[in-house]
């Protein structure tokens, strides 16, 4: 296995260093200087601004000078739009509240999708799994933003009035570093937080669940359950126990999609209620030009895409005996 992942790494290598490369390539094809100095600066001030921000050296030189921050995992070159603050030191504190909403909404769906597909694939063809897929698919059907503004007014704004007290946050993230675990998860975590991960759970369910159920139902047709039925296995134990551990691939192929948006964020959701994870940070650089932001975000999600395609092989392997790596 080891010599497998190793030799998956040395191809991948390659493409990380490509895409670091074209996207710092496709940065400079406009200069940023001018949006920071304006129309009237001088030459000479154009030329300080742009040996201030690093970019008055060969291209190849700010791409070796970048790739030393990647592997020493420093990202020590100061953000352009916040002066004083290192790139690595602004994406650290934004990781927290991206994973605040996005992993709490990842567990939350894929439980609830899972256990939706499991009724709908026991009861197919039925009316419960029929009415099920209207839902699924009434859910998909809305727009993300459409689910956005009618939480932010119903689930925040009138909420507000009809209880006199702001149980969900409209727009906003306020976390003290000296705040404990325990006044973060009882207080904080549910009056800035749980309104977003609903929103995100609601949204993906409708996916998740059409996903699965067609996964399921599949299954059902196997040989193996008509044998373990000929067998009397309970129907229950069949669905619980057959059934779901065979349709672990395409399941664990769904989830690993989704696990660089832990760390990356949902963009829409952290713009619309103010959380200020990964998603709303790469929002306002990319408005700013902020080229040393958005080149450790593209790294970091480069790797973190790349790492979680070698765990999901991996995954492959513990869950389907049939799989090997080599």
């Amino acid at each position: 296995m080891w010599a497998y992942l190793l030799r998956r790494v040395a191809y991948n290598i390659p493409i990380y260093l490509g895409i670091i490369f074209l996207v710092m390539l496709a940065l400079r094809m406009n200069d940023p200087v001018y949006q920071y100095l304006g129309k009237n600066a001088s030459a000479e001030e154009i030329e300080m601004k742009r040996e201030a921000m690093g970019l008055n050296a060969p291209f190849i030189i700010q791409y070796g000078r970048f790739l030393w921050q990647v592997l020493t995992v420093s990202f020590t070159e100061e953000s352009w739009d916040y002066p004083g603050f290192p790139v690595g030191e602004l994406l650290r504190d934004a990781v927290g509240p991206s994973l605040a909403i996005t992993l709490p909404a990842l567990v939350i769906t894929t439980v609830i999708s899972l256990l939706v597909a499991i009724v709908s694939a026991w009861f197919r063809g039925r009316w419960p799994d029929q009415l099920l897929v209207i839902v699924a698919v009434f859910g998909m059907s809305i727009s993300f933003l459409v689910y956005v503004i009618f939480g932010q007014y119903f689930g925040a704004f009138e909420l507000k009035k009809l209880t006199g007290y702001e149980v969900f946050a409209i727009h906003g993230y306020n976390v003290n570093r000296d705040t404990s675990m325990t006044e973060y998860l009882l207080q904080i975590w549910p009056h800035y937080c749980l309104l977003p991960v609903l929103i995100n759970v609601i949204v993906a369910m409708g996916y998740d669940t059409r996903f699965y159920r067609a996964v399921m139902v599949e299954e059902c047709t196997r040989d193996y359950v008509v044998t373990a039925t000929a067998k009397g296995v309970s129907r229950f134990r069949t669905m619980c126990v057959h059934v779901l551990k065979n349709a672990m691939i395409p399941i664990i192929t769904r989830i690993a999609i989704t696990l660089p948006f832990l760390i990356t964020g949902s963009f829409l959701v952290e713009t619309y209620f103010g959380i200020p994870g990964m998603g709303l940070r790469l929002i306002l650089a990319v408005e700013h030009n902020d080229f040393p932001i958005i080149q450790a975000f593209t790294a970091v999600f480069a790797a973190i895409y790349i790492a979680s395609n070698l765990l999901t092989d991996v995954l492959y392997a513990v869950v389907d005996p049939r799989v090997r790596l080599s």
